[in-house]
């Protein structure tokens, strides 16, 4: 799995003009699976996101988590995190997850992120055409690949 992680002040998404999700201070994650991920990622990932201590502290370090400053997660699957760019100008998606793998393993992530927060979280709507929009706050992203424990 790929996670794209945003630190922001704000987030949103949207489908056909409605707002599926939106958050104040948090993380945007963007979500890639690929075909030879399984449970143990998710519980790995999950852990990882919840416990990145990228808010700044009074001193103006990166410090606190995400608990200590109440902040909220925006999870949006994005099967292109996976694209492969190596031949040509037009992307592969072969190492992206299929939908009969990777619908149960975003949906265990949201479960596992909801409980390792405390609170439920927000999403997108898997293999929906979404709208994001947010305030990258620093700008602060980080990229977390499970492969690379």
């Amino acid at each position: 799995m790929i996670a794209v992680l945003q630190r922001v002040s704000e987030a949103a998404v949207r489908i056909d003009g409605h707002v599926r999700g939106q958050i104040q201070r948090g993380f945007l994650v963007l979500l890639g699976i690929t075909h030879t991920d399984t449970s143990d990622d998710v519980v790995w990932l999950a852990r990882k996101i919840a416990g990145m201590r990228i808010f700044s502290d009074e001193a103006g370090k990166m410090n606190l988590d995400l608990a200590t400053v109440e902040g909220s997660i925006l999870l949006i699957s994005q099967f292109t995190l996976h694209a492969e760019t190596k031949k040509g100008n037009r992307p592969s998606f072969v190492e992206a997850a299929k939908p009969d793998l990777a619908i149960p393993l975003y949906e265990q992530l949201i479960a596992r992120l909801s409980a390792e927060v405390g609170h439920p979280i927000q999403t997108g709507e898997f293999g929906a055409d979404m709208q994001v929009s947010l305030v990258n706050d620093g700008p602060v992203t980080i990229i977390i690949d499970t492969k690379k424990q």
